[in-house]
């Protein structure tokens, strides 16, 4: 069996869906937020059965007789604007070394989602090398990320596999429920329907000129497949990024949509809030050569590409995977 954590969330549902893609149904789905409250998210997909995160470790304390072979944690408090660092200690960090502790103990493998979010304002650069004693986050919930980090690199006994994945700016198909950690895609997306206008920061670093900020968007259906491949096999134990391995700027990302959608591009540019500002980030991009050199696939989705699909299932009644 095949346990998917967060899997009522963006990416633990399309990982569903991945697995389903492959003919997996052998799947215990888990998530804080019932599928019934998020209708439509994993409607379409084939699992076992689903159950809720604090069930889940009722669940595991039983050790269960049912041989879980995969334990693939997406959940996660994933807003970068908690400020309640005693709730995303338990939720981010401590459930986190549950799982592992499980893994570990009971021959099962381990996949869980980290954060580009370590890397804070990138300073040290964004290379999956560097050791977490450098990075300083901008935000308490890249320091949960973090911390696990720090704690499973200090382990001595591992499960038979695990990988910790920093993922980029992930965009795509079932993030609708995300709302103010969705990606800018899908709120251009939305803006342009409603208004025919798209709303992006002004820069107020002068290295930058507006629009020109760059982040390195990754297509959910590259993270899904890398995934895929992981569970067959490639790769070894360890923390990697998982990101396209190339920044782009906002100004690309709304170009393309604004084409997707036949409008002209028209931009109201608003200034950063002053609360967030001195946390913005002007530049992210992952090295993703340590990760490929494993014999992984390169990514499929640029990020044009990316954009043409996820626009046909957002111009879609029912737009999930």
């Amino acid at each position: 069996m095949i346990v998917v954590t967060g899997a009522t969330g963006f990416i633990g549902s399309a990982i569903v869906w991945e697995l389903n893609q492959r003919g997996i149904t052998d799947i215990l789905c888990v998530d804080s937020v019932p599928s019934q409250a998020r209708p439509g998210i994993l409607d379409k997909r084939k699992f076992n059965s689903f159950m809720r995160h604090t069930e889940f470790l009722d669940y595991l304390a039983k050790k269960p007789t049912e041989n879980i072979e995969w334990i693939i944690h997406m959940g996660a408090c994933s807003s970068t604007t908690e400020m309640d660092v005693d709730f995303l200690y338990r939720n981010n960090t401590l459930y986190t070394q549950k799982l592992f502790e499980y893994c570990r103990d009971n021959d099962a493998r381990f996949i869980y989602a980290s954060s580009g979010a370590c890397y804070g304002d990138g300073q040290q650069g964004f290379d999956d090398q560097t050791s977490p004693e450098l990075l300083k986050p901008l935000n308490p919930y890249g320091d949960s990320k973090l911390n696990f980090d720090q704690w499973v690199l200090e382990q001595k006994d591992f499960p038979p596999f695990w990988m910790g994945l920093r993922f980029f700016n992930v965009y795509g198909p079932n993030e609708y429920y995300k709302k103010d950690m969705s990606s800018v895609v899908f709120k251009a997306y939305r803006q342009i329907k409603v208004n025919g206008s798209l709303k992006l920061f002004r820069s107020h670093n002068p290295d930058y000129k507006d629009g020109e900020q760059l982040r390195d968007f990754v297509y959910v259906k590259d993270i899904t497949r890398w995934i895929s491949e992981i569970m067959d096999g490639k790769g070894f134990s360890g923390i990697f990024n998982m990101g396209y391995g190339q920044a782009r700027s906002w100004l690309d990302l709304a170009r393309q949509v604004f084409s997707e959608m036949n409008k002209d591009m028209k931009i109201d540019w608003i200034d950063v809030p002053e609360d967030i500002r001195p946390r913005y980030q002007y530049f992210t991009e992952a090295k993703m050569e340590r990760f490929l050199s494993q014999g992984f696939s390169q990514p499929q989705w640029r990020l044009e590409d990316g954009i043409t699909d996820y626009i046909q299932y957002l111009d879609k009644e029912d737009p999930f995977l």
